[in-house]
């Protein structure tokens, strides 16, 4: 699914919004969905990740898709501005230094591998988001991940970590999957 132009700049006026909104009120922008066209209600996941002067100021997103995309976008938005963990929560004077990029992810599909270096030999760098799951623990990385981790290897020892795991852990029952997602920003 490929949005138009004005789509794309109505979800990142939308998250900026919902910032806004947070700044004022301290809860995401409640939305109206009929004021949204059908594409933009569709239920999908999605991330949003903020970044102020090229760092990383917030991202938070759902791997599932439980409510209608624009909904999504507004909910963490405002997430990923107050209740990343990180990051304290945003500050008024930050808002317009913000540069907003929305991930609308497409479904993730598990991968079939040998072992880790089978997996790392699929692995597609600057195309595959990777959700790992070994237990309780999972973690996942977004494609724009690759943009600092080009190496497959690497990739997969910082997933790891991110998960709670070591970053040279292996065991036959770790799950991979993969999804990729339309970038907005």
């Amino acid at each position: 699914m490929s949005l138009t132009e004005q789509d794309r700049r109505r979800l990142l006026d939308l998250a900026k919004s919902s910032i806004a909104h947070g700044l004022k009120y301290g809860k995401a922008l409640k939305i109206d969905l009929s004021d949204y066209p059908p594409e933009l209600t569709v239920p999908r996941s999605t991330f949003v990740t903020l970044q102020k002067q090229g760092q990383l100021r917030g991202c938070i997103g759902m791997l599932e898709a439980i409510r209608p995309m624009a909904e999504d976008v507004a909910e963490n938005a405002f997430s990923a501005a107050f209740k990343d963990y990180r990051f304290p929560p945003l500050e008024a004077d930050e808002l317009d230094a913000l540069d907003i990029h929305i991930s609308i992810l497409n479904p993730a599909e598990p991968i079939a591998f040998t072992s880790e270096q089978d997996l790392i030999d699929q692995l597609r760098p600057g195309i595959d988001g990777l959700i790992l799951e070994e237990g309780l623990k999972r973690g996942t990385f977004l494609p724009s991940v690759w943009e600092s981790l080009p190496d497959p290897r690497q990739f997969l020892q910082h997933l790891k970590q991110k998960a709670g795991l070591p970053p040279y852990y292996w065991s036959d029952s770790i799950k991979i999957s993969r999804y990729t997602a339309e970038i907005i920003d």
